[in-house]
């Protein structure tokens, strides 16, 4: 086992045998040995081909052992090990104040779904639960000709999304506001992206200990998983312009959120998930269902 892909292969063994759980970057045990074994060794995430076959000395092999020994024994994600997430091939600073960013909406972002249901007139996004500032980095980027506010209920998620405003050198485009829901907004927004906490109660007793290790704050939504969801569909029209969007991730929870707005007629959005993750309604569709 000298072989940067005979250490990885032996590393991802030892993480299926201690059953750890994925989902904060990785989806399998290869990649996250992967991972753990190219930043070890302060190699590019997608440098593994051209490495494979390196040499790895004693000293490099004990590094990359201990960061295993780590992921297995604290059961953190492997982003808070090494304060870097990765989104749409951009990087993250990440540490425990923030929830791992994982979000799909992300995808549509870089892959234009969003574009059409926008104008030359969009020039104000707000990103509400912005934890780490990820989904308002990557809208900044994406749109170079709109401003974005992120809020967050977290002061201490706050923290690290300026961090991440500031590696981007995005200060003069992101405004970061702290408070509940939209009540710091200032809006109207021309489109609202959201990744909220929806995990229902069942579901959130079940979570293995990764996701326990991130601030439940960012994820516990309830008994159906819709306490925060229910609030922001009420108070989102106000906060929307005429021809404004909302772009709403619910994770697993789409029978929940039916049987909550039965009313509501949304588009859902295609991603690597399938088409029952992510939603996008109209400021005009949020009107009539309120006055349902």
């Amino acid at each position: 086992m000298t072989t940067l892909i005979a250490c990885i292969e032996a590393h991802a063994a030892r993480l299926t045998e201690a059953g750890v759980s994925f989902g904060h970057g990785t989806t399998n045990a290869f990649d996250e040995a992967a991972w753990l074994a190219l930043w070890s060794l302060n190699l590019p995430l997608d440098a593994l081909d051209a490495h494979a076959e390196q040499d790895l000395t004693p000293e490099q092999r004990a590094r990359l052992a201990a960061l295993v020994d780590e992921r297995i024994l604290s059961r953190k994600p492997a982003a808070y090990i090494t304060r870097e997430a990765w989104l749409q091939g951009v990087p993250f600073y990440v540490d425990e104040r923030a929830i791992v960013p994982r979000s799909f909406i992300a995808e549509l972002i870089a892959d234009a779904s969003i574009d059409a249901w926008l104008s030359d007139q969009t020039r104000r996004v707000l990103d509400l639960c912005t934890g780490n500032g990820s989904l308002a980095v990557l809208a900044a980027l994406a749109w170079p000709e709109v401003q974005v506010d992120a809020i967050d209920l977290s002061p201490q998620a706050l923290e690290v999304a300026e961090i991440n405003v500031a590696k981007h050198a995005l200060q003069q485009r992101i405004r970061l506001l702290q408070g509940d829901g939209l009540a710091p907004a200032q809006g109207p927004y021309d489109l609202i992206l959201c990744n909220p906490p929806y995990v229902n109660s069942q579901s959130m007793a079940r979570l293995p200990a990764e996701y326990r290790a991130e601030p439940e704050l960012a994820l516990a939504g309830g008994s159906d998983g819709m306490d925060f969801v229910r609030r922001l569909l009420a108070d989102a029209p106000q906060h929307l312009s005429e021809h404004g969007v909302l772009v709403l991730e619910i994770g697993n929870e789409r029978a929940f959120f039916e049987a909550a707005f039965p009313q509501l007629e949304v588009a859902w959005m295609e991603t690597s998930a399938g088409e029952d993750q992510v939603l996008l309604v109209t400021q005009e569709s949020l009107k009539k269902a309120l006055h349902a």
